[in-house]
């Protein structure tokens, strides 16, 4: 059976003897994250919001941000996100992580409305991001733009209108 650890002192060492004796260092253990980049110097990422799901590339460049559409051509992330609201919503990851203008971005989107489609952009950025410099993967992970918004509309149930609304109730 094991010691009875009885001080915080007595605690301190077992942790520190048992990763120095068994695992190894602490520094071999907890290696900083290495960036993810293709032979073209691009990182990656898959973003998911709703229905829509997107492929998402960044590079460095000049802040260019082309998004494809459903007949295969990109075009400018404002025409294909008219409402301001959608393309502040584009914009939050390097806002964050204080790289605005510094990246070029093209994304492919499928599936879902234009909010999810944006939300999903959103998330494939913040992915992209981290992997291509894991400095900032504090930063976006602290604003919550890496974990991925798992609410999906309620499947609609047999006997009900909707998911949970019923029909309208006749007396006669």
């Amino acid at each position: 059976m094991a010691d009875q650890i009885n001080s915080l002192e007595e605690l301190g060492q077992a942790v520190t003897n048992e990763v120095g004796g068994v695992q190894g260092t602490a520094a071999e253990d907890f290696a900083p994250r290495e960036p993810v980049r293709d032979e073209h110097g691009r990182s990656y990422a898959t973003g998911k919001r709703k229905d829509a799901v997107a492929r998402v590339w960044i590079k460095p460049g000049n802040g260019t941000f082309k998004i494809r559409d459903h007949k295969g051509e990109y075009i400018d992330y404002t025409k294909y996100f008219a409402r301001p609201v959608l393309q502040m919503i584009l914009r939050q990851p390097f806002q964050v992580a204080g790289v605005e203008g510094q990246f070029d971005v093209m994304a492919t989107v499928k599936g879902g409305g234009l909010s999810g489609q944006a939300g999903a952009v959103k998330h494939g950025i913040s992915k992209a991001l981290q992997l291509y410099d894991p400095e900032l993967r504090s930063a976006l992970k602290a604003a919550g733009f890496l974990t991925r918004d798992s609410r999906v509309v309620e499947r609609k149930k047999y006997g009900k209108r909707k998911a949970r609304r019923s029909f309208q109730f006749s007396k006669r």
